[in-house]
């Protein structure tokens, strides 16, 4: 079989311009790993002048996405609730040896075959929003209709963003909670410290050398010490927001479970 697209000649195509987009682009920038080619589709213009602004050398197209699904690699960027339009639309549009990479929870490699006619050559990923900063942890599962080169050329894009673990299809949706949406449970918290350290006399760089080493020591303690969570939680006696414990644990173990339920396939 002849061997695909070298991983540095694919061109890259987003339909769908938002967020998800900036981050992913931005990572590659970051890592000087910048796609020769990008276009990016949307129907939204100030979300693609907005990219544009940022990422000169992108191609934007307001509306029709044909060109943007015409590339190597073709990013399904768009919203569970639009997902069934966006990609029944895109029908006879892609490249026979193309890759679609849908970044949505919800629609099985199954589910986008069959709203894209047949198209088989699909995979998944959960985007992490750190990828922005090179440290995202974005896993993805292949159809097996993609080969060995495939998957290669596909993680080697994928790897100045962070990690891209493969990993079974029918845990993508728990990932979407931990690692997709986990970000938003916690930055608000962050930059609430950050703000009053400073007011307690830190300058800037003390206190994000102290926040960023608290935080990354954190979690290893919970996740490598050997202790148990108990135990990891009593090593610091003084807990002066523990009356706040139970109504935030409330709410994740009521909000989270819920939402799990309603982008599951």
């Amino acid at each position: 079989m002849e061997e695909r697209i070298a991983m540095k000649e694919l061109s890259v195509g987003f339909v769908g311009g938002g967020r998800v987009v900036g981050i992913l682009l931005e990572g590659w920038k970051r890592a000087q790993k910048l796609p020769v080619s990008v276009v990016v589709s949307d129907c939204n213009a100030d979300s693609l002048n907005k990219l544009k602004s940022r990422f000169l050398q992108v191609q934007i197209v307001v509306g029709k996405p044909g060109l943007a699904a015409g590339q190597d690699v073709v990013f399904l960027a768009v919203h569970p609730p639009v997902m069934a339009e966006v990609a029944s639309g895109l029908r006879g549009t892609i490249g026979a040896d193309s890759m679609v990479v849908s970044l949505a929870p919800k629609f099985t490699i199954a589910k986008l075959t069959e709203l894209l006619g047949g198209f088989s050559r699909v995979a998944r990923l959960i985007p992490n929003a750190p990828s922005v900063v090179n440290l995202g942890f974005n896993p993805v599962c292949f159809s097996p209709a993609l080969t060995s080169t495939d998957r290669t050329n596909l993680t080697s894009l994928l790897d100045p963003l962070g990690e891209c673990p493969e990993v079974a299809e029918a845990k993508l949706e728990a990932y979407a909670l931990l690692t997709g949406m986990g970000p938003t449970y916690l930055w608000f918290q962050f930059q609430a410290l950050r703000e009053l350290a400073v007011s307690f006399g830190l300058s800037e760089t003390e206190t994000a050398a102290a926040l960023k080493r608290m935080v990354c020591g954190s979690a290893r303690t919970l996740l490598e010490s050997g202790m148990s969570s108990a135990e990891v939680m009593d090593l610091v006696p003084v807990k002066p927001l523990a009356e706040m414990e139970a109504p935030i644990l409330e709410a994740y173990r009521t909000k989270l479970p819920g939402l799990f339920q309603k982008i599951k396939p």
